[in-house]
């Protein structure tokens, strides 16, 4: 999510400038676009006008992906300039709300870890693994930091290796193993005269880079289409031509999850599904010079969607609402219909 070029490189006013005139733009991507116009200027120092542009969303709460994710970002930034009191407040409301996303969790767990709140970051990082992770399920990529996040708070507190510490060890994938990278006196050998010393920790921080850089890189979901009934209403409604890509909603809904289960199946990771509004699609036609009745513009909608971050991740986590909006559980609603 935050931009890790040097300040030094970039001219973060600049660009959190440009992104809030494009989330002027394009509205239903404002969320998005204003945080990393706030990460921009977290970057270039500039904390309280990034906490100005996290106020500035919250006001709008009511229409707001991840309202957590912004409250922790917040309390994080805040601590970082002096308000401690304020960022406290803000980070138990966060736990209070017990978020489904693993990000606000990572996010306030590192805050307290960065300001030597080691205990309490521990029992937040275990707090969103308790809530996220299942017995026995393979953990979604999404829940990974949290894992490693505790191993390291936990390697740093000196306490025993538990079975979520075995499995973080299991599911980092670098050549050197998260007992070194998180060895509390790796710091010391920075200082050490000797050759050999040196050269150990340089692999250890290429390794930890190499990680850092994955985590940052990992490709957008392949993305299945999917229209709420009312924009579905109006798409055939304006093109009926597409009636045959969409006979009724309930066969778009089951043909969704029927795509997204063989996909699965064949091997396909980072699956996710985008939520198309007929204003956005004639958008997106318009500027591929296209008529929205042409059907084969729809695979690619969906495509521009997901990497602009607008995908959900497949399948939802356990206990988790329905990806189609019924309001129900996933695994009452299509996550029933193995």
């Amino acid at each position: 999510m935050r931009p890790d070029t040097p300040a030094e490189n970039v001219d973060h006013h600049a660009e959190a400038a440009r992104l809030e005139r494009t989330a002027a733009l394009y509205p239903e991507d404002a969320e998005a676009l204003l945080l990393r116009a706030a990460a921009h200027l977290e970057l270039a120092d500039d904390r309280p006008a990034a906490s100005a542009l996290y106020d500035h969303l919250l006001s709008s709460a009511d229409g707001l992906e991840n309202p957590q994710l912004i409250r922790a970002l917040k309390a994080s930034n805040l601590w970082e300039y002096g308000h401690e009191a304020e960022a406290r407040a803000i980070i138990e409301g966060v736990r209070m709300s017990a978020p489904r996303d693993p990000a606000p969790w990572v996010i306030i767990a590192e805050a307290l870890e960065s300001h030597d709140e080691l205990e309490a970051a521990q029992e937040t990082f275990t707090e969103g693994a308790r809530l996220l992770l299942t017995d026995g399920a393979e953990p979604p990529r999404a829940t990974h930091p949290l894992l490693f996040g505790r191993h390291r708070v936990r390697r740093m507190l000196g306490v025993a290796h538990d079975e979520w510490d075995t499995l973080a060890d299991t599911l980092h994938s670098m050549p050197v193993s998260l007992d070194e990278l998180h060895d509390p006196k790796r710091v010391w050998s920075l200082g050490s005269d000797n050759p050999a010393e040196l050269e150990a920790e340089i692999s250890r921080l290429r390794a930890e880079l190499g990680a850092y850089r994955e985590a940052l890189s990992r490709p957008f979901p392949v993305a299945v289409l999917h229209w709420p009934a009312g924009e579905l209403t109006e798409l055939l409604s304006a093109y009926p031509s597409l009636d045959s890509e969409y006979p009724t909603h309930e066969e778009h809904l089951a043909t969704i999850e029927a795509s997204l289960r063989e996909l699965s199946a064949s091997g396909t990771p980072n699956l996710g599904i985008v939520t198309g509004t007929v204003p956005s699609y004639e958008a997106f036609a318009a500027s591929e010079g296209s008529s929205p009745n042409d059907a084969t513009l729809l695979p690619q909608y969906a495509t521009t969607l997901a990497a602009r971050g607008r995908a959900t991740a497949w399948p939802p986590q356990t206990g988790a609402g329905c990806w189609c909006g019924s309001r129900r559980v996933y695994g009452e609603c299509h996550g029933s219909r193995a």
